[in-house]
């Protein structure tokens, strides 16, 4: 951030907003995102707040990395093959079609073809981010869906904003040929840089079994992508992307249990503050690019960002409705059938197409001015059209999903749990089947063997509720007392060895290692829990 305050004071009061909004937004019934975005707003009241600005440079490389890479390492790979193409399609056609729509309801408006195509491609992506902290209630296919898509199209539409910027300038011409290098160079050269970051990270990460330095190269990934893509001017998310995905088919195979813990607390918390620092500060950027604009053109612009919000929405579904038909007509297989969705589904998947930092950082990437030293044509109100698009879309698109999700009347996705009851219920016979062999090599007792088997025996009878056991209700519930009883007994511990600490019996050091051990334990027995 740029400005006179202190770093030290934005970062506190950030930090404060961040946690205000995370507590008040419960008790109004809001999603967090909503409620950061007010509290950055009312924070822009305040002198101290006005000198802020979000840098497009902090959001596309201190934020997106971090973010996108986090939401495509927990992301199915194989859930984005299974609906590829529609992915492909929503990620590029679909950007250029909203793009080009936008560009066309700019000029009505006044603005040069050029300042309108880049408000265009600052508005035409879906945002990974806003998606996957506005959008958690959608069934697990569409939510899959629509996180697929927002981590692609920021490729598409940083390419047209090149095209745009250049348009502008006036000192490129782009031709056929030149317009598919850049698209090109954008997807294959990501692609290419982040398939190779994910094979060297796989490769470094088998050789360093300590938890600290193996998450310590995890969090460089993201980061060595971007730069490596960004270097031959290629799409830096599309690298960081295919980097997370590579690293999410081999990281189970090649991380330890203590790095896997590390990684899921850090990332969890990394992510959260990243995120909750974000739309607070669309919030003060909101307020800012208000007070950026002549008051005479405050109500024109007004009128311009809420036709260019409708026309996001409409062209997104409209998009969705035509290529849907298109691929029904000529694609009549039956696995092609079974994936059919039911077209309440494309109306609840366009006023889930939040915009986010993605499109304010494109807006604010503007250059200031020509290279002849003149203002760059419409930067102020491109900047406040797109921060005011990107409320739009998070506040009321943000209210209206939790309806319209009940509206379509969704089937029940049972697809999750199905899968993680046939995981568990696997493995835990697999894992019964091979005990006396594992046994026999680790030179076990019999003693310890057979106390082994009977705990198996009784774990499979709980997943699989076998109707010669009890019921399978007093089976669950049992399981439940013995959690319970389990987690109590082991803060009855932890507080025993606290008194101890405090009675000078043992030392600090002796607390920690003890309490460490009491947290595995805990965390064993809730880790289903954590996960859901």
């Amino acid at each position: 951030m740029t400005g006179s305050p202190e770093t030290l004071d934005i970062t506190v009061l950030v930090g404060l907003l961040v946690l205000a909004g995370a507590l008040v937004a419960p008790r109004l019934r809001l999603p967090v995102p909503l409620a950061l975005l007010f509290l950055g707003a009312l924070a822009g009241f305040i002198p101290l707040v006005r000198d802020i600005h979000l840098p497009s440079e902090a959001v596309l490389v201190l934020f997106l990395p971090p973010l996108l890479f986090w939401e495509s390492l927990t992301t199915s790979l194989r859930e984005i093959r299974r609906d590829l193409r529609g992915i492909l399609l929503l990620s590029t056609l679909l950007v250029v079609a909203t793009a080009f729509g936008i560009a066309g309801i700019g000029t009505a408006f006044g603005m040069s073809f050029g300042a309108a195509l880049i408000l265009g491609a600052a508005l035409a992506p879906t945002d990974a981010t806003a998606v996957a902290a506005m959008a958690r209630t959608l069934p697990h296919r569409n939510m899959t869906l629509l996180r697929a898509e927002s981590l692609i199209n920021d490729g598409t539409a940083l390419v047209l904003y090149t095209l745009a910027v250049g348009i502008t300038i006036g000192q490129e011409t782009y031709s056929e040929w030149t317009i598919t290098g850049l698209v090109a160079l954008a997807y294959l050269g990501g692609a290419a840089i982040g398939a190779v970051a994910g094979w060297l990270s796989t490769q470094l990460l088998r050789r360093l079994p300590d938890s600290i330095l193996n998450n310590e190269a995890l969090v460089l990934v993201p980061f060595v992508a971007f730069l490596g893509a960004e270097l031959i001017h290629a799409s830096g998310v599309i690298a960081v992307v295919v980097a997370g995905l590579i690293l999410s088919q081999s990281g189970p195979r090649v991380s330890t249990p203590q790095s896997r813990q590390q990684t899921f607390g850090f990332w969890s918390l990394t992510t959260f503050i990243l995120n909750g620092a974000l739309f607070v500060l669309i919030g003060i950027e909101a307020q800012s690019s208000l007070r950026a604009v002549p008051a005479e053109q405050i109500i024109p612009l007004l009128i311009l960002t809420v036709v260019a919000w409708a026309a996001v929405v409409v062209i997104r579904f409209a998009f969705q409705m035509i290529s849907v038909s298109l691929i029904r007509t000529l694609d009549r297989r039956p696995s092609q059938r079974q994936r059919r969705m039911p077209h309440r589904a494309r109306v609840v998947s366009a006023v889930a197409g939040f915009r986010g930092a993605v499109s304010l950082a494109v807006a604010l990437a503007v250059p200031t001015a020509l290279a002849t030293g003149q203002p760059f044509p419409g930067r102020d109100q491109i900047v406040f059209v797109a921060a005011g698009v990107v409320l739009l879309t998070l506040v009321i698109q943000g209210m209206l999903l939790p309806a319209a999700i009940r509206w379509a009347k969704f089937a029940p996705d049972t697809t999750v749990d199905d899968e993680l009851a046939l995981a568990q219920e696997t493995s835990t016979r697999e894992a019964l089947a091979n005990v006396a062999d594992v046994s026999a090599r680790l030179g076990v007792s019999d003693q310890v063997r057979d106390q082994m088997i009977d705990e198996y025996r009784k774990h499979l009878a709980v997943l699989a509720a076998d109707p010669r056991a009890d019921d399978e209700q007093q089976l669950l519930e049992r399981d439940r007392e013995y959690a319970r009883l389990r987690l109590a007994l082991l803060d009855h511990k932890r507080d025993v060895m606290i008194e101890l600490r405090d009675n000078h019996s043992i030392s600090d050091t002796t607390l920690r290692i003890v309490q460490a051990r009491l947290d595995r334990e805990a965390l064993r027995i809730t880790q289903p829990e954590i996960l859901e």
